[in-house]
């Protein structure tokens, strides 16, 4: 009877947790305390990075089969992340959250959105010298979108294997926008560049034309890249519903109950895929590499078009509003107005810079559409 009972004690311990916990399992913890730290102590995305952590501590965890088909992080997975939905349901809130009027009052703040986006395609050439196929280097290069849920869709679609790794550069650079960008920014302008005055408001924007808005922009950006649709559609949806005036109780539920609901699925979504064997490989720490890489070089397009701004109005346009260009709403915009106001405390430049980085939304959500189209 001793026997049979020390046997039953000892084939109940072997398939527990506990003795099928492998080093890389621990390392994966260390990983995920890390992200909760940073979340927490940090504030760094924590929005994105608690659930992510904990994510990833969920899918470490031996002999659990959460990540295994009737798991519930394969679920998630399977049916929110890989086909989408999520980075889309996230899309709607965010449009329903977003004001374009300073880019309706300041189209040319298209073209400074636009030339962030060179981040993504440098990046793309970068992965691809360091052994990245074409698939991968561009779900790699769309960090430099600086836009989370542009970032995770990409990824779903072109190389759902580097999901977990790419997120998370993409979101802790994110949160390193007040770090990263200031450098890149004093290096490319002079004092008296980033002295430069600008009218302390833009142009008041009519209601016809905020409604007018979202429409021209997704017949003209789908009709030019058909699989940027989706994105672009979420997007302006949600803007519809802020700027109608007669859907009040949409827009609040995409601002708030939508996206919150969609956040912590993604984050627990992208958690679960950062598996031992999936994030401990050389390539992650490459992709962590080329994803700065991306963020600077984005950073760099757009103050170097602002610098063209600049000679073109013969120093009257700031060049330090085209860092605003990553989509990073609105804290690059708020770097921006912070190194303006300690060269200058009485300049005030933040409107003119939200309006590049409400279009770098755009911007990458359109060159993503690219990427799905000749990838």
């Amino acid at each position: 009877m001793l026997d049979e009972l020390i046997s039953n004690i000892l084939t109940f311990l072997s398939t527990s947790g506990y003795f099928n916990v492998t080093a890389g399992n621990i390392l994966m913890f260390g990983v995920a305390a890390l992200l909760i730290y940073l979340a927490i102590k940090k504030d760094y995305e924590p929005l994105l990075l608690l659930p992510i952590g904990f994510g990833a501590l969920l899918a470490n965890l031996p002999l659990s089969g959460i990540n295994d088909p009737g798991g519930f992080l394969y679920y998630v997975y399977t049916y929110l992340l890989e086909t989408g939905i999520i980075p889309i349901l996230i899309f709607i809130g965010i449009g329903a959250m977003t004001d374009f009027g300073a880019l309706i009052s300041s189209p040319k703040s298209f073209l400074l959105g636009a030339a962030a986006q060179i981040g993504i395609f440098l990046a793309i050439i970068l992965a691809i010298t360091f052994g990245f196929n074409l698939s991968e280097a561009s779900a790699i290069g769309i960090i430099g979108s600086a836009d989370g849920p542009t970032t995770v869709y990409v990824a779903s679609r072109l190389a759902p294997h580097l999901l977990g790794p790419v997120a998370v550069a993409a979101y802790s650079y994110m949160s390193l926008v007040p770090i990263i960008q200031p450098p890149v920014i004093r290096a490319l302008t002079t004092k008296k560049e980033r002295m430069v005055r600008m009218p302390p408001s833009v142009r008041e924007v009519s209601k016809h034309e905020k409604l007018l808005f979202p429409i021209l922009t997704t017949v003209i950006s789908c009709l030019l890249v058909p699989t940027a649709s989706p994105l672009i559609g979420s997007l302006m949806v949600g803007n519809l519903l802020r700027e109608s005036g007669v859907t009040e109780r949409l827009s609040r539920t995409a601002q708030n109950e939508l996206i919150n609901i969609s956040t912590i699925l993604l984050g627990l979504g992208v958690g679960g895929t950062m598996t031992a064997a999936k994030f401990l490989t050389v390539s992650t720490l490459t992709i962590l590499g080329i994803g700065a890489f991306a963020f600077a070089i984005a950073t760099a397009g757009g103050v170097l078009l602002g610098k063209l701004f600049y000679v073109l109005s013969k120093g009257k346009f700031n060049p330090m509003i085209g860092a605003a260009g990553v989509s990073a709403v609105p804290m690059s915009a708020r770097v921006v107005q912070r190194m303006a106001t300690k060269e200058d405390p009485e300049n005030f430049i933040l409107m003119h810079a939200m309006g590049p980085n409400v279009a770098g939304v755009i911007g990458s959500a359109i060159v993503a559409g690219i990427l799905l189209s000749f990838v």
